[in-house]
């Protein structure tokens, strides 16, 4: 695989504002999480090749606050995943959400999907994995952060990321994937898939999925739990029978309040007997 860049890269944009262009209009039923008692807003992660925008919250008093990485959609850290982490910052973490795109288009400016999936195609895992190390670091260093507590949840595509995240890095105690892909085709950008390093997978992780979610169809469900058994991670995988994809996602149509409510508690179950809360 070729190694990232050596070219100083400058992040020219910045952490959305609102909900991006793709996912207009906004449904009725999204969630506010407010900044009271938190410190919130954007930073810059110095990575392997310059440095890249993140949204942060964590709360205003104390220290040693446990990490949960926050990994987007392909929508980029627009509003909901800013939310998400305030959400985490009111349970006592420092939750971080950098931007993974950044380097090859800012996605929040987009306003279809179609503009938004060549751009997300064009992401190495590599950089992807090397960008998140930096992140853990930056946040101990400058965030109050314990390395020894760190968690990472994500989405569809940051869904995909934590299953690989969480072989990636041994220092992860626990991850919670939300219907994240599993399998599909090897490239040299993207080298593995979930379903090929559940077996020599140590971290345990969640992963939340739903019946009726048309992109990641069931028996590749099935095959990951198949690998999974064979390892020593201790991961579940769980199936709302009636939920379709993004059924977490507040803002957008396929929001599914009882299966968000009761996986976000799991999370946070999840997260607590893994020795990753406050």
């Amino acid at each position: 695989m070729k190694q990232i860049t050596r070219r100083k890269f400058i992040a020219t944009a910045t952490i959305a504002t609102g909900f991006a262009l793709a996912v207009q209009p906004v449904s009725a039923k999204v969630i506010t999480t407010d900044s009271k008692g938190l410190v919130t807003g954007a930073v810059k992660i110095p990575v392997q090749d310059g440095e890249i925008p993140a949204y942060r919250a964590m709360p205003a008093k104390g220290g040693n606050f446990p990490i949960v990485l926050v990994i987007q959609e392909i929508f980029g850290v627009h509003e909901h995943i800013q939310d998400v982490c305030r959400r985490f910052a009111k349970l006592g973490y420092v939750a971080i959400a950098p931007e993974l795109f950044v380097r090859q288009g800012d996605v929040s400016k987009l306003s279809s999907i179609e503009e938004i999936r060549p751009i997300v195609a064009k992401v190495p895992d590599a950089q992807v994995l090397s960008d998140l190390d930096a992140t853990v670091d930056w946040t101990v260093k400058s965030s109050k952060g314990n390395s020894n507590k760190l968690g990472i949840t994500g989405f569809c595509w940051g869904g995909r990321i934590t299953w690989l995240y969480a072989a990636h890095n041994p220092q992860v105690k626990a991850g919670v994937a939300w219907y994240g892909r599993l399998v599909g085709d090897v490239t040299e950008l993207t080298p593995k898939n979930p379903v090929d390093i559940a077996s020599g997978l140590k971290v345990p992780v969640l992963g939340l999925y739903g019946g009726k979610d048309t992109g990641i169809p069931l028996d590749t469900v099935e095959q990951m739990r198949d690998r999974l058994k064979s390892g020593s991670s201790k991961s579940e995988i769980i199936v709302y029978p009636d939920a379709p994809h993004a059924f977490f996602a507040d803002y957008r149509p396929s929001y599914r309040e009882k299966e968000a409510k009761e996986g976000w508690q799991r999370l946070q179950d999840w997260f607590k007997q893994h020795g990753t809360s406050g």
